[in-house]
C-alpha cells in the first residue's frame, strides 16, 4: 500500500434530528437535495476534485441508505486499489459496542484506520455541508505555515457570529483564542469544522483525549481548546465561497430555493470542480401536453402533466394532469396526483399527495410543510 500524504475522516454519523421528519429513516448526509444529489456528494466531491482519494467515511445513525449510495466510491472516482471511500460504522469490541460519543470520539475510534495509511496528514470533514472547496489550497497554506492544526474558517455577519465557533487570530493568520458560541463574539471568523491536522498530533492528543473523564471528545470544544492551551501551532484557512449547514427545514428549503433562478448562489454544475452523485442513469424529464415549468431544477426520469413553478423536481417524481407545484421541494420519487396544489412544501422520498388534495400555504409567517418518506397525504390529513 503506497503511502498517503494526505487521508480524510468524514464524519457522517449525525441524526440531523433538526430535519425532523426528512431524517426519521436516513441519516442527514444521505437526505436528497438539489433534485438528483445527496448532501454527501459535496464534500466526496471535495475530496475527489482536491486529490484527496482516501476517504474514511464514519457512519452511524441509519446507515443503510448510505452504505449502499457511498457503495465502491466508484461516483466519485474514489475506487482507487489502494485508497478509496472505506465505511467505518461504530464497531463492537470484547467490551461492547458503543455509539461515538462525540467527534473526536468517532476519529479516535478509527485510529486503526489511520494508521494502516500512515499519512502525514488528516483531513477532518462534516458530511452535511454544501460547499465547493479545494483542499490541496487549505494544505498547502498548513505547510506554508507548518502548523500543526490548520482550521477552516469564514467570516460570517457579526449578528450571527455568536451562533458559532469563533476564531480570534493574529496578523499571521495564527490562531490566538477560540470561543465557542460566545455572548459578545471579538470575531467574526467562524469554524467551519473543517480540519487539518498533523497526522502523529492528532493521534496523540485522541489518545489522550479519550482516557479524560471530563472531556466531552469533541473537537470544538475538547480538541481544538486544549492544543492552544498547549502552546501548538494553530492557523487558519480563510475560505470565501458558497457555504451552508442545511441543518433545520428552514435553511433546507431556503437552500434549495437559493438554486433557482437565472443566477443562483451555489452553481450545481459548475465543471471545473463538478458535483458528482451516484444518482444512476434514467431517461430524460417528461413533459405532459398539458404540463408546463417555470423556474424549476428538473430531475431525470421525472414526469410533469401539470404545472410546477420555482419548485426542485427531483429524480423520478410526478406531477398529475391539473396539479400544481410552487415553491416546493419534491424529493425523488415523489407523487403529486391529478388536481393537487402544493406551496412551500417539501415531500419526502416517495411520498403521495392524493387527488384534489390542498397542502402547504403562500403565507411565509408559516413554516414549511414537510411530508416525510413514503407518507400518503389523503383528504383532511394536512
Amino acid at each position: 500500500m503506497s503511502k498517503k500524504e494526505c487521508i480524510a475522516m468524514l464524519l457522517a454519523g449525525g441524526q440531523g434530528s433538526r430535519l425532523g421528519v426528512l431524517t426519521k429513516n436516513v441519516a442527514k448526509p444521505a437526505v436528497s437535495f438539489g433534485g438528483k444529489y445527496r448532501i454527501i456528494d459535496f464534500a466526496l466531491s471535495n475530496c475527489a476534485n482536491s486529490g484527496i482519494d482516501t476517504v474514511g467515511v464514519l457512519t452511524q445513525y441509519r446507515p443503510y441508505l448510505l452504505h449502499s449510495y457511498l457503495g465502491t466510491g466508484g461516483a466519485w472516482n474514489l475506487d482507487e486499489s489502494d485508497g478509496g471511500v472505506a465505511i467505518l460504522p461504530p464497531y463492537a469490541t470484547q467490551t461492547g459496542g458503543a455509539w461515538y460519543e462525540g467527534t473526536a470520539d468517532a476519529v479516535t475510534q478509527n485510529i486503526g484506520f489511520i494508521e494502516q495509511h500512515d499519512p502525514e496528514y488528516v483531513l477532518i470533514l462534516s458530511g452535511d455541508q454544501l460547499y465547493s472547496m479545494d483542499y490541496q489550497k487549505m494544505l498547502d497554506n498548513h505547510k506554508r505555515h507548518n502548523a500543526d492544526l490548520t482550521v477552516a474558517v469564514m467570516p460570517v455577519p457579526w449578528e450571527e457570529a455568536s451562533r458559532f465557533g469563533i476564531i480570534t487570530q493574529d496578523e499571521d493568520e495564527r490562531i490566538v483564542k477560540f470561543t465557542e458560541k460566545p455572548d459578545k463574539p471579538d470575531s467574526n471568523l467562524a469554524s467551519m469544522g473543517i480540519y487539518i491536522f498533523n497526522a502523529k498530533l492528532l493521534i496523540d492528543t485522541l489518545r489522550e483525549d479519550a482516557v479524560d473523564q471530563q472531556s466531552e471528545h469533541d473537537f470544538g470544544n475538547n480538541i481544538i481548546p486544549k492544543l492552544l492551551a498547549d502552546g501548538k501551532r494553530l492557523y487558519t484557512y480563510e475560505f470565501n465561497g458558497f457555504w451552508r449547514d442545511v441543518g433545520t427545514i428552514a435553511s433546507y428549503h431556503e437552500t434549495s430555493m437559493d438554486l433557482l433562478g437565472s443566477n443562483p448562489d451555489f452553481d450545481l454544475y459548475e465543471t471545473e470542480a463538478p458535483i458528482m452523485s451516484n444518482a444512476g442513469t434514467m431517461p430524460p424529464a417528461y413533459i405532459g401536453p398539458n404540463g408546463a415549468i417555470e423556474d424549476c431544477l428538473v430531475g431525470n426520469g421525472s414526469s410533469i402533466y401539470g404545472r410546477a413553478t420555482h419548485s426542485i423536481i427531483s429524480t423520478s417524481a410526478y406531477i398529475g394532469e391539473r396539479a400544481v407545484v410552487e415553491d416546493s421541494v419534491l424529493l425523488p420519487g415523489a407523487t403529486v396526483k391529478d388536481g393537487a396544489h402544493v406551496v412551500r412544501a417539501i415531500l419526502g422520498e416517495r411520498a403521495t399527495v392524493e387527488e384534489d388534495v390542498v397542502l402547504g400555504s403562500v403565507d411565509e409567517t408559516k413554516d414549511t410543510v414537510v411530508i416525510g418518506n413514503d407518507v400518503v397525504v389523503g383528504k383532511g390529513e394536512e
